[in-house]
């Protein structure tokens, strides 16, 4: 592909997007939750359409699966068996019914900490990927530094948290995670899934695991994702929903309530869905042609964008072209050669193609010597 440059950038200010900004303070009367912390963002953009405390450091308890589940998937290699650890997998809490001597494959582990919340799955998969659990929590933590988790500390791979107050994390962090996790198909694939038929054992043999998120019944269009609780950190809860090409992550911490905090937070968050259409500029674009007819050819953006923006808060959308240096002749009217990106806050929200608006013919330069030319003259 040739190299491709930034013709133009222009920032759209529409005459509908001259309206107030909204504010997530506003919001606050509108959404009325039991957590002592709670986030609600677009995973595309990482826009906050709803905060509260959102940056208090709380213990976040079994939510902390996400980032083992995340770094056992980023490992590779997830349908080998193996022997678990016989030490690791002596755990209180909550378990997959993991026992010495078992054979397990590191995707069966993530099913295992994802679905029923295993704390024995959970170590089993630290001493797997990192030879020891110390050495798994510098990767937990190191992730959550590359992630852009700024007041996290993790010490557990499960979320125990009774011997320690250093494993800790916010509502906005855990959102962050949460976005990154669900850039991963595979982690998307098994966060989804209600209920599941596995083969572990000694030797393996046919198992159902079943998920403890009660949202993915009870609100239309949740595809996760980690339930969590501690005498500590009480009950937390991450989420994420998508509706009409839209997807939510809410995040809950200390909420007594939290079911019911992510569906009244999902119905403010969708209620607040709008599509905007935008027009395609009328402005002629032009790229240089190598050997053709003409030196220039005229390109357009094939359809409008649609955007899907929250509330009344029209931030500028920026829109980025991209398109060659030069194309070579011939080429067709309608052939693709760029793109238009429309971003909100530097977060690409779709990308439409930028196409030939004119056929292009190559030059023809007729020889100096033409034998059919001669032929005739000399028969004529």
């Amino acid at each position: 592909m040739r190299k491709m440059l930034v013709s133009m950038i222009v920032a759209l200010i529409l005459p509908f997007l001259f309206m107030p900004a909204d504010n997530t303070a506003d919001a606050v009367g509108s959404v009325n939750i039991s957590a002592k912390s709670a986030i609600l963002i677009d995973a595309t953009t990482g826009r906050v359409l709803y905060e509260k405390n959102a940056d208090q450091i709380m213990p976040m308890a079994s939510t902390t699966k996400i980032m083992t589940t995340l770094l056992s998937i980023e490992s590779g290699n997830l349908d080998e068996y193996f022997t678990v650890d016989s030490n690791a997998i002596k755990v209180e809490g909550s378990s997959m019914g993991l026992v010495e001597g078992d054979q397990v494959t590191k995707r069966i582990l993530c099913y295992g900490m994802m679905l029923p919340s295993g704390n024995d799955a959970a170590n089993a998969t630290a001493v797997k990927v990192a030879g020891s659990t110390n050495n798994f929590i510098k990767l937990m933590n190191e992730r959550a530094k590359r992630i852009g988790m700024k007041h996290s500390s993790f010490v557990t791979p499960s979320g125990l948290d009774d011997y320690t107050d250093y494993h800790y994390s916010t509502a906005r962090d855990m959102a962050l995670l949460t976005q990154e996790a669900l850039k991963n198909p595979t982690f998307r694939e098994i966060c989804s899934t209600p209920k599941v038929e596995l083969q572990y054992g000694n030797p393996p043999y046919t198992r159902w695991l079943y998920n403890s998120n009660k949202l993915l019944k009870q609100y239309n269009g949740v595809i996760g994702v980690k339930t969590g609780f501690t005498d500590k950190a009480k009950r937390c809860l991450v989420s994420a929903c998508i509706k009409d090409g839209v997807t939510l992550i809410c995040v809950t911490l200390n909420a007594p309530s939290d079911w019911n905090d992510h569906v009244c937070m999902y119905d403010y968050g969708y209620s607040m869905v709008k599509k905007v259409e935008i027009p395609i500029d009328s402005m002629n674009m032009l790229v240089h042609v190598v050997g053709g007819k003409r030196e220039v050819a005229f390109v357009k953006q094939q359809i409008p964008a649609t955007i899907t923006m929250f509330g009344n808060n029209m931030s500028n959308i920026e829109k980025k072209v991209y398109l060659p240096k030069f194309i070579y002749a011939p080429a067709k009217k309608g052939d693709i050669i760029g793109r238009a990106d429309y971003l909100i806050n530097n977060q690409v929200v779709q990308s439409v193609p930028i196409v030939l608006d004119e056929d292009i013919k190559d030059l023809y330069i007729e020889p100096r010597f033409s034998l059919k030319k001669f032929i005739r003259n000399v028969f004529d």
